[in-house]
């Protein structure tokens, strides 16, 4: 039996004239393309903030600007049951976006859509990208002082002590 582990990861929504930004990408274990937000792993050194901001930026070539915690999410998906996600899910606004990024392998590119239209794609890679979008869309969010990263590496910069 393989060994349960725990994934820390991080993802974005941003939205904007009522659009929501995902990505288009392959998913391990899935044969079609899927919709994510943006979204990965936390490296070794790096806060959760910077993580969702430096993903949003590999994924999507958009610079992004966190504003607020979206929300806590865990998922194990069906076919890892060895496998927990914990995500930290940010709402964030664009401030710029660089068309010629080279983008994380994998991704297809970003891609703009209402949550219908998301939905009518059937291809949201967990539940979890449809439940942030509709946790955004109710108005909820929680300020980033929730947080607490305590500075222990010369890598993670800009924190209060």
């Amino acid at each position: 039996m393989t060994a349960w582990a725990a994934h820390v990861t991080v993802a974005t929504v941003v939205e904007k004239d009522g659009k929501f930004l995902f990505v288009e990408e392959y998913s391990e274990g899935i044969t079609h393309t899927v919709f994510n937000q943006p979204a990965g792993h936390v490296e070794c050194g790096e806060s959760i903030i910077q993580a969702a901001v430096r993903e949003t930026m590999e994924e999507t070539g958009h610079a992004v600007e966190v504003d607020a915690l979206l929300g806590i999410y865990t998922y194990t998906p069906p076919m890892f049951p060895d496998r927990t996600y914990f995500r930290f899910c940010f709402l964030a606004h664009v401030l710029e976006y660089f068309p010629e990024a080279e983008l994380d392998q994998g991704i297809i590119g970003p891609k703009w859509m209402t949550l219908d239209e998301l939905q009518e794609t059937a291809r949201a890679r967990s539940p979890l990208v449809i439940k942030a979008v509709k946790d955004a869309l109710a108005g909820q969010k929680y300020p980033l002082s929730l947080i607490y990263e305590h500075q222990n590496s010369p890598l993670i910069s800009n924190l209060d002590a």
